[in-house]
């Protein structure tokens, strides 16, 4: 519809969390160009809402920005067929030992469409209760949790200590409501 199509890819690394390929396309007037894409399976985020307003974010350590980042839980769609929802409520319960009686899903989202086809699965978690921790790696093992009450998030962000977008996302969405 859009005249644009791909032609083919040739793949330059293939790891744990992503592909990275090299695109070729052609535009509507038939011209063949490239681009460097990343491939990624997507990701399901969780914004753990207690009963009293506050809200659970994990501080881990990530390697891309070499420090800590303050977010609500998250996780690779690394299970085959894996439904989106039990992914969630398994990232939930390995990353902040909370299991929740409902799960919303909130939105889907492009992380960042000019690099990588990854898509982002937000979900709202509600009537949590503690649960058995199950840290998957060396930053989840390293990670530590902190409350926020929903209504602070908000400066936060303005003041720049929220500044994951899957967390400013779920913030703003769960703000609204």
């Amino acid at each position: 519809m859009n005249g644009f199509r791909l032609v083919g890819e040739d793949e330059v690394y293939d790891g744990h969390a992503m592909r990275v390929v090299v695109g070729t396309f052609t535009d509507p007037q038939g011209r063949s160009f490239t681009r460097d894409i990343v491939r990624h399976p997507g990701a399901v985020a969780v914004l753990p809402l207690h009963d009293d307003g506050t809200v659970t974010l994990v501080r881990q350590f990530r390697a891309p920005i070499d420090g800590p980042l303050l977010e609500i839980p998250a996780g690779i769609r690394d299970v085959d067929d894996e439904p989106r929802e039990e992914t969630a409520r398994r990232e939930l319960a390995e990353e902040a030992g909370l299991e929740a009686d409902r799960v919303e899903h909130l939105i889907s989202f492009h992380n960042a469409p000019g690099l990588s086809d990854e898509v982002v699965h937000v979900y709202l978690a509600t009537g949590l209760r503690d649960c058995d921790t199950d840290a998957q790696g060396v930053e989840e093992e390293a990670m530590t949790l902190e409350r926020h009450h929903l209504d602070d998030l908000a400066a936060m962000i303005a003041d720049g200590r929220l500044t994951d977008a899957k967390t400013v996302i779920a913030v703003c969405l769960t703000r609204a409501r």
